[in-house]
């Protein structure tokens, strides 16, 4: 998987590996703390139920298989990108804690004692960066050179320093052919060139998800091993034998052993420094919990109304290093007959998974919780006292069960003390796999019953010494510490957790000091003693007959044994003595090895094939293979139990012999329900194994344990890991113990903080996808992380064969955290998924794992024209053609209709009604800022001539660049060129706190045009004269600058007229989303044609008032506020939009106060006011804002409607009278400005649901509102008079059907005439402006808008009676991304990804070498910037069904977006690979 850039770690490798095994077996070479040793820094392992993390029990057996992975991929080069961080979202750390790679070749010999104890490297050459290690795999080079950029991998602090001894390394273009100039497009490269190495063999199979989306299905393999065996036969444990003086109950042992032996010693707990804090004797156990039921029972609540009545639950709160307050309380629920639910010590309101009791405990109804006083004084506490209610608790009643607080009983009251019934008699909690947590109900009989199987079982004898470090309120620590102990009358010597932590051979030194006969520890004791055994002289451990290993069932346990066994047997600790056990909350104890005085009987050892295992099967393997699990036994069957196992899923039908199952066991001494859950108790604690003939095996009931294993010769259990810990991926089973075993494997003391790992699965594109968390040590570097997230990842792919889908690494002590101090699975799953986890380095790898992707289409060889029409007439399609209404036809008593040109029907403006005003213009108070009456227009144009060829000596034709801000100013100033022949261009002003990058688009539209002479106000002139300016271009070469703040006072001798309507009337440039800059031509009679069909299409007359808020530069936006009330004589009341920052009501104020019916928008305003005035509704109400009287409100776009936008404003002005019908789009594109427009008559505009992975294959398949992959699409206005439309195939030039999504081609006498130059791109096609259909109608001549869409046709009727076609636009040809043979539209994608998370504000796409790109910007803290990786790369997945190859995390407002509110995703794309963006954080996805 990942390889190549580690080969220089080899030899410390095996160094540590060989030191490691050496520590193992006692004689360590190195001081505790540096690299080779189990130093003290690997010690708190977890400690919890939810994720007992291997600490180092994982023996050699295991490291050893990691390390010959590691080493066989490490013949195998290969690079991984290192992501890029913002320096400050890396953790700068010392250079003394920064441990370079060395660079010995890996031999064994060399290189393995070189370093000091630190792990420095001697040689020269020693901090080489990450970059040169990526730039070396690129080359294939050897030779050793340091990249010396400062900027390269985040914190790489060492290159700075090693400045003087670097040199640079310059990267070749790519084998691509692609020409790299920047470190991303080497990252990139290198990707790709990894990408393109065989992965796991492609399967063959496809099932179809309900579309013709195939998505592939794994197919078994027919190699795959299968169970072979005969049907297992059930396993009966020894009897239960009845022992004379066992006591009826376990109340009534109490009571004996505290009235004939009130001295003997019960429980001896410790302080933090390892002495005797307190005995408690069976006497004073006896009596304190008579006192504690009595006041149970009669100080709660009042006589008349007891608060706890005999059968109600109370829950105990006790801190870990107070048992003798918790078994006093313990004792006394017993023989109040109240049913104790011990819990954890709630720390804060918002402990990891306490909100999970909280509701256990509400379900048990408990009202009352009995605690110590130390933890009474310790809870959090509100202002006034009182202990505030845990979020999800009940409220309770806290009650103290220190004697000195309680009653004493009257001398006549006696507990009733029963034999043992089927009464409840405690609940157990347990925290399930997603992090729910249920009560297991344990009755009296059971309780009992459990503690006399494991008397037999264990041999327990009265007064034995038993040491204990375990959670005494739960599992084997209560069985064996609290009540089988009572049973046998023995001594509990209670060790804390917190003096382990202090000092962890406590434990030993206390097994030799009262010379116990048993201990009950988990395999993390056992390691923290082998740590630190060195100090120790005079441990005798003779003395123990039983060492019981509590979590014997997890897979890494054996290790631990050995290896303690390894150290211990020269202090007398004998092989037979070790005890592994499996237990779990349902089943109790499932299995226990039995202590036998023949030292000669090995215990029973497993060497099993991983790769069986994953399937289930059972296969014995040579220890030489490198996957392989080796299991130990968990002794035999419990004494008066029947255990078998059944399949994990579906039917609980028998196993073979050689077949993995979930173990089951029927016998008295086990769990009876969840609490108040009969349908889960039904599943787990009612089950009836069946055989394969169907009968079940015994009319008794068995209950699941939850534990997956099998038994083998002689009986022995093996347990091989946890149903809960199951991950199915791929159709293979894999064990999170394993796979956290073998990350901890990786080079863990130098990495891992306190081996501190969580695994688990989470659910993408219909399969698990395994994640690890890792919290990371203080001190690691970057490079550090990356070089173990790498090695981790080939260590589970060779041992497992299988892919992990993602890598987190987080600040130590970060994780959620279980009372314990273990990982809080279910809460760390949850903070991933809903990305709070906040990771500091991360490392997805989608590529390696995801092997279901839809089957890529492959492109049908294209059928013929003939074949087409047949094939479109027999399935009943109509070609996709439609048309606006014949502007031959419209009868219209227009008067502007028989001037040609524009400039002559302004001056018959000026003459027949002078003083009708035509434009005004808002500032930004609403006031009215300017006026032009048609008489001023034509004087102030005729003014503007004679300046344009006395001035600027200018003849006809010449080009005129007018670069005015939004205004009056550019209206004079066009009609000014009319007026003198000249044809003129429109271009944005520079913006004067933003020359440096906004002038040079001025100059190159100015160069492009080739304008003769430059028209502007006073203040621009400055502008493009000052110091900023001639940094940012040359300004010695602009064309001549001409002021019209000062005009000549004369008028012209004649106005000019054209010869021809066909010559040109005016440019206009736009830049394309895709960062092109084209200018089209258009003509006299293309400009009046134009002016018509919108004044048709929108009923404008001169009484009508129209409101524009736009910018005047282009498209149909230049055309409305500059062309339109010339010639149809309507008022248009201009407002700029830059105005609405300062202002974002002052566009729908001025609808209102002027009554407008019709406007016009941009999207950009749009959304200006839907988030600026989101709040203001009311306040606007208030100020008389009223927008009833509105009927089109029209968005100028040449993109696809973006739906969302325009339904949330018409939400959100809706109670300001606006009619949500009103709102609309319209549809225009470089070579015809306006194809579609709402106008006043005419249906509403529709909306269709259409199916997102039809699109991909370019078909149009309509659904239902809400079903899934919908995508919802509006129309894009009504096609407007004298414009007709087909959709033809983009490759073929062919027209298509109803059902198909194609280009959209226009016919209209406004089509622009042709390109004037397109800068950026010179192969652009003049087909653009003339293409012609390769079939059908070939005789017309038809413009390609370059926008993919289709055809409609609805149910509405049009003005003359036809029904109505419904134009919708998906996307722009030139943004659709073809990724594996299907076209997807970038705005689908980002949309997606917006949702995937709070913080991302804005997203866009693009591809690069065939990976999709993903940029976000992020509205959050920089920390948050690693959470968003594997949220945008899962939603793409599931939604899209593609890869996401890069993701780039960059501050708000770093995507571009250009006038019209489109994203500039080329721009984008170019910032990024010059390395340009300054992203916070770049990932790389393998």
């Amino acid at each position: 998987m990942i390889n190549g850039l580690f080969q220089t770690w080899g030899g410390r490798q095996l160094y540590l590996h060989v030191k490691g095994r050496e520590a193992l077996h006692g004689g360590c070479p190195t001081e505790k703390g540096s690299v080779g040793c189990f130093g003290a820094g690997w010690c708190e392992l977890c400690v919890a139920p939810t994720c007992e993390v291997p600490g180092l029990c994982l023996g050699y057996v295991h490291t050893e298989a990691v390390q010959a992975a590691l080493a066989k991929h490490k013949e195998r080069k290969m690079a991984v990108p290192m992501p890029s961080k913002r320096r400050s979202l890396v953790v700068q750390t010392s250079m003394d804690a920064y441990t370079p790679p060395d660079t010995s070749s890996g031999s064994e010999d060399e290189g393995s004692v070189q370093g000091d104890s630190q792990g420095t490297p001697t040689s020269s050459q020693g901090s080489i960066n990450m970059e040169h290690w990526i730039s070396q795999a690129i080359h294939g080079s050897t030779t050793s050179t340091t990249s010396s950029s400062s900027t390269q991998s985040g914190g790489s602090g060492a290159a700075h320093r090693l400045a003087d001894q670097s040199t640079d390394v310059s990267i070749d273009p790519c084998p691509a052919g692609v020409p790299v100039s920047s470190r991303v497009s080497a990252k990139i490269q290198q990707l790709v060139n990894t990408l393109k190495r065989p992965k796991r063999p492609p399967l063959r199979e496809f099932f179809v998800d309900d579309f013709e989306e195939l998505l592939e299905v794994q197919q078994p393999d027919p190699n795959q091993p299968k169970p072979e065996g005969a049907q297992m036969l059930a396993m009966r444990g020894e009897q239960l034998g009845v022992v004379t003086n066992w006591p009826p109950s376990l109340e009534a042992a109490l009571q004996r052993w505290g009235t004939i032996s009130p001295k003997a010693p019960c429980l001896t707990t410790m302080d933090t420094n390892g002495k005797p804090l307190y005995i408690l004797t069976y006497g004073k156990l006896w009596t304190r919990s008579m006192k504690v039921a009595y006041n149970i029972l009669h100080k709660l609540g009042t006589k008349q109304e007891p608060m706890v009545r005999p059968g109600d639950r109370v829950t105990l709160v006790f801190p870990n290093n107070d048992p003798a307050a918790f078994m006093v309380a313990f004792y006394g629920c017993l023989l109040a007959e109240v049913v104790p639910v011990p819990i954890e010590v709630p720390l804060t309101r918002k402990d990891a998974g306490s909100q999970q009791i909280g509701f256990l405990l509400g379900s048990c109804g408990v009202t009352v919780a009995l605690t110590s006083d130390a933890c009474h004084k310790g809870l959090p506490k509100s202002p006034t006292g009182e202990i505030p209610q845990f979020k999800g608790w009940p409220k309770l009643l806290w009650f103290v069960t220190e004697s000195k607080h309680l009653s004493k009983p009257p001398r006549d009251w006696f507990p009733h003390i029963k034999d043992a019934n089927n009464d409840t008699a405690y609940i157990e909690y347990k925290t399930c796999k997603d992090g729910s947590v249920l009560g297991v109900t344990v009755t009296r009989i059971a309780l009992l019953t459990h503690c006399q199987a494991l008397t037999q079982a264990c041999g327990y004898t009265e007064a034995e010494t038993i040491v204990n470090v375990l959670d005494f309120k739960k599992d084997v620590g209560l069985w064996h510490g609290i009540l089988t102990s009572v049973m046998n009358m023995m001594h509990v010597i209670s060790i804390p957790y917190s003096l382990m932590k202090v000092n962890p051979l406590s434990w030993i030194q206390k097994v030799c000091q009262y010379k116990a006969k048993v201990a009950c520890v988990k395999s993390r004791d056992m390691h923290w003693a082998l740590v630190a055994h060195r100090d120790q002289r005079d441990i005798n451990l003779s003395s123990l007959r039983m060492l019981i290993v509590a979590d014997g069932a997890n897979p890494w346990s054996i290790s631990s044994c050995d290896a303690f066994l390894n150290v211990f047997q020269s202090k007398g600790l004998r092989q037979e003595v070790i005890c592994p056990c499996a237990s779990s909350p349902e089943a109790l104890t499932v299995a226990i090895r039995r202590p036998t005085d023949d030292s000669n009987q090995p215990p029973g050892r497993g060497v099993l094939s991983m790769h069986g295992l994953t399937y289930g099967v059972i296969r014995v393997d040579s220890e030489e293979k490198l996957s392989v699990l080796t299991v130990q036994d968990v002794g035999l069957v419990m004494p008066g139990a029947i255990m078998c196992s059944v399949k994990p899923d579906g039917i609980p039908q028998l196993c073979k012999t050689d077949e993995i199952g979930e173990l089951c066991v029927c016998a008295i001494a086990t769990g009876t329900s969840y609490y108040g859950l009969s349908g889960m108790t039904k599943n787990t604690f009612e089950v009836f194994p069946m055989t394969s003939s169907g009968g079940p095996i015994t009319e008794y009931p068995f209950i699941r344990t939850g534990l997956l294993g099998f038994i083998g010769p002689g009986g022995l259990v093996f347990v091989i890991g946890k149903m809960d810990g199951l991950m199915v991926v791929s159709g293979r089973r894999h064990n999170a113990d394993d796979i956290v075993a073998t990350a901890l494997a990786v080079e863990p003391m130098k990495f891992v903080y306190r081996g501190r790992i969580a695994v688990f699965s989470v659910s993408v594109l219909h399969d698990e996808r395994i994640v690890i968390v890792a919290e990371q040590r203080p001190d690691s570097t970057e490079e550090d992380s990356f070089q173990w997230m790498s090695r981790v990842l080939q260590a589970i792919d060779s041992i497992h064969q299988v892919g992990v889908y993602c890598l987190a690494l987080v600040p130590a002590n970060t994780l959620p955290k279980t009372p314990l101090g273990g990982i809080h699975l279910s809460e760390t799953k949850q903070l991933f998924l809903e990305g709070s986890l906040h990771p500091c380095n991360v490392l997805m790898c989608p590529h390696t794992c995801v092997t279901n992707l839809p089957k890529p289409r492959q492109k049908q060889p294209e059928i013929g024209p003939a074949s087409v029409m047949v094939g479109n007439l027999v399935s009943g399609k109509r070609i996709a053609q439609a048309s606006g209404r014949d502007l031959g036809q419209i009868e219209d008593n227009d008067q502007a209709r028989k001037f040609l040109f524009l400039s002559e029907v302004l001056q018959w403006r000026a003459q027949t009604t002078p003083d009708h005003v035509l434009y005004t213009l808002l500032n930004c108070r609403g006031t009215i800022a300017n006026s032009l009456t048609c008489v001023q227009l034509h004087k102030r144009a005729e003014k503007i001539a004679v300046m344009l060829m006395e001035r600027g000596h200018l003849q006809d034709g010449d080009h005129v660049a007018l670069v005015y801000p939004p205004g009056i100013d550019l209206i004079a100033a066009f009609y000014g060129c009319l007026y003198a022949g000249c044809v003129p261009i429109t271009v944005r002003p520079p913006h004067p706190q933003n020359i440096a990058t906004t002038l040079p688009t001025v100059k190159m539209i100015v160069e492009v045009s080739r304008s003769a002479c430059l028209m502007t106000t006073q203040l621009i002139c400055k502008l493009l004269r000052s110091r900023e300016a001639a940094a940012a271009v040359d300004v010695r070469t602009w064309p001549p600058v001409l002021d019209t703040d000062d005009l000549p006072k004369k008028r012209p001798a004649q106005i000019y007229k054209p010869s021809n309507p066909e010559t040109l009337a005016y440019l206009d440039f736009s830049v394309s989303t895709t960062g092109m800059l084209a200018g089209v031509k258009m003509s006299h009679a293309a400009t009046s044609a134009f002016c018509r069909s919108i004044k048709l299409q929108c009923e404008l007359y001169p009484s009508r008032e129209v409101a524009i808020c736009l910018d005047p530069y282009c498209g149909l936006g230049f055309v409305l506020w500059c062309l339109c009330s010339v010639y149809s004589g309507h008022q248009s009341i201009l407002i700029p939009p830059s105005e609405l920052e300062t202002n974002p009501a002052l566009w729908l104020l001025a609808v209102s106060q002027y009554k407008v019916r019709d406007t016009f928008c941009s999207y950009s305003v749009m959304e200006l006011c839907t988030k600026g005035l989101g709040s203001q509704t009311e306040s606007l109400k208030a100020r008389g804002l009223d927008l009833s009287r509105v009927r089109t409100c029209v968005v100028v776009a040449e993109e696809r409607p973006r739906i969302a936008l325009t339904q949330s404003f018409s939400k959100l002005f809706k109670d300001l009278g606006l009619h949500p019908r009103a709102v609309s789009t319209s549809l225009g594109c470089r070579v015809n400005l306006a194809i579609c427009l709402q106008g006043t008559s005419g249906p509403d505009p529709t909306t269709v649901y259409v199916d997102m992975r039809a699109l991909r294959h370019d078909r149009v398949r309509l659904v239902e509102r809400g079903s899934p992959h919908s995508l919802p699409l509006m129309e894009s206005g009504k096609i407007l008079p004298g414009v007709r439309i087909i959709i033809a195939n983009p490759e073929t030039k062919g027209p298509l059907g109803d059902s198909h999504l194609g280009e959209i081609w226009v016919h209209s006498t406004h089509n622009a005439s042709g390109y004037f130059t397109i800068y950026g791109d010179e192969s652009l096609q003049s087909d653009h402006f003339n293409s012609r259909l390769s079939f059908g109608d070939t005789q017309t001549i038809w413009a390609r808008t370059g926008y993919l869409g289709f055809l409609r046709r609805t149910e509405l009727t049009d003005a003359n009676g036809e029904r109505h076609d419904a134009l919708y636009v998906v996307g722009a040809l030139d943004e659709a991304m073809e990724l594996r043979g299907m076209r997807y539209h970038p705005i689908d994608i980002e949309t997606s990804v917006i949702r995937a998370h709070k913080s991302i504000t804005e997203c866009a796409v693009f591809t690069w070498t065939n990976l999709l790109v993903v940029v976000v910007e992020l509205d959050g803290s920089e920390q948050e910037a690693l959470d968003l990786v594997p949220l945008v790369t899962n939603v793409v997945l599931e939604e899209h069904y593609l890869i996401v190859g890069v993701v780039v995390v960059v501050d708000i407002g770093v995507i571009p977006i250009n006038s019209r509110g489109e994203k500039q995703r080329m721009h984008l794309r170019d910032g990024f690979l010059a390395d340009q963006l300054d992203p916070i954080y770049v990932a790389y996805n393998m």
